[in-house]
């Protein structure tokens, strides 16, 4: 997907890599001084009661954009808490920040949420970063270089039968479109091998780039959700589909997919007989 025009990824994912570690020690540190206590915790409703903005979303995107201040002035920013404005201009790099995905996990003292850093130019990725503040992981890629975990590289799962695959999915926060995709997957449950929901769309895409689970779906995700971990599923080799694609491929516009190489085209076919794009 890199351009012969694009710049070296491997500076943006180090870059990435660094901030979002130091959003992560913030991310810990907010959640002990607010979120510990949920009796007194700052908590503002998003689209729902369920959708919580903490004070860890606003403390942690922040500081990700004084750091790009910092250090790449010119660039522009997408963050889930701020927006962005203006609109990157063409040839401008924009960084996607998700200060922490996984809020709901966040709030209730699970330690399944991360801090997410992508990077594109003109719509196509660059590098990412996403990093779990509990354990301490750190997951990465750069277009064209490949995607690593503390380092390692990372591979997709080579499994090509559905029957026997885990697949991760996530549920909106909408009630009825939850509903719809609650039922959904109790059409596909009795063909697959088994499901996994973690609540937090980076971790499921990174969990497919290290062949965790063989696949994973969602619908209704914003860039920020998949960004980094879009790429890190792809670089590691799975085959990845970002929200916004045509929808003449029965998934939807909004659907977001990534298997590894050999599932994907059957787990993709079995989602779309269930009538996954009405979700």
């Amino acid at each position: 997907m890199r351009s012969v025009d694009d710049p070296d990824p491997k500076p943006f994912e180090t870059l990435a890599v660094e901030i979002a570690r130091e959003a992560a020690v913030l991310a810990l540190a907010v959640r002990e001084r607010v979120v510990g206590d949920r009796s007194v915790a700052d908590m503002a409703t998003k689209s729902s009661a369920t959708d919580v903005v903490t004070a860890g979303d606003r403390e942690c995107e922040a500081l990700v954009r004084e750091r790009l201040a910092e250090r790449r002035p010119d660039d522009a920013v997408l963050g889930e808490e701020g927006g962005t404005a203006p609109e990157p201009t063409p040839g401008q790099v924009r960084w996607v920040v998700d200060p922490i995905d996984g809020t709901v996990n966040y709030t209730h003292g699970l330690p399944w949420f991360s801090v997410s850093v992508g990077v594109e130019l003109d719509g196509r990725p660059l590098a990412g970063a996403v990093v779990e503040p509990v354990s301490g992981r750190v997951w990465s890629a750069a277009a064209g270089l490949g995607a690593r975990l503390d380092g390692q590289p990372l591979r997709a799962s080579a499994l090509d039968r559905p029957e026997l695959a885990v697949v991760g999915t996530g549920l909106a926060y909408d009630p009825a479109r939850r509903g719809r995709q609650a039922a959904l997957l109790a059409r596909i449950a009795s063909s697959i091998g088994d499901v996994r929901r973690q609540g937090c769309a980076s971790l499921d895409l990174c969990s497919v780039a290290a062949g965790w689970i063989d696949g994973f779906y969602e619908h209704g995700l914003q860039p920020w959700d998949w960004s980094a971990g879009a790429l890190i599923a792809e670089e590691a080799g799975a085959v990845v589909r970002r929200p916004g694609t045509v929808p003449d491929d029965g998934l939807g516009r909004e659907a977001t997919f990534a298997a590894g190489p050999a599932l994907a085209a059957p787990l993709a076919d079995l989602l779309r007989s269930a009538g996954v794009a009405d979700v």
